[in-house]
């Protein structure tokens, strides 16, 4: 599949998938399950005609977690989309990763 322009997604495209999964490729060979878990709309400038935002996904790794880089995280509707995400802490369920649509 294609890769969707970052540029092009707002917020609306993840307020319907709140709570559901997504495919993250980590690495090649490495795509791990994901649950979308917090969405949040960010006040500041933009260049872009959409508003900055933020997506907190959860995935069940329990000990171990990807440094901060960008990954291949794939939306139902919308596509594959590279995401800087950054490893945010472990909390009951797995490890959270933040990505920040500026």
């Amino acid at each position: 599949m294609e890769l969707q322009e970052l540029s092009e997604l707002t917020v609306n495209d993840f307020t319907e998938h709140l709570n559901r999964r997504f495919d993250i490729k980590f690495e090649d060979h490495v795509t791990l399950s994901a649950e979308l878990i917090e969405i949040q709309e960010l006040s500041g400038y933009s260049p872009l005609e959409r508003k900055p935002f933020l997506l907190v996904f959860r995935t069940e790794q329990k000990n171990e977690y990807y440094p901060q880089a960008t990954f291949i995280v794939f939306h139902p509707q919308k596509g594959d989309f590279p995401v800087f995400m950054t490893p945010k802490g472990f909390d009951s369920v797995g490890m959270k990763y933040e990505a920040i649509f500026s």
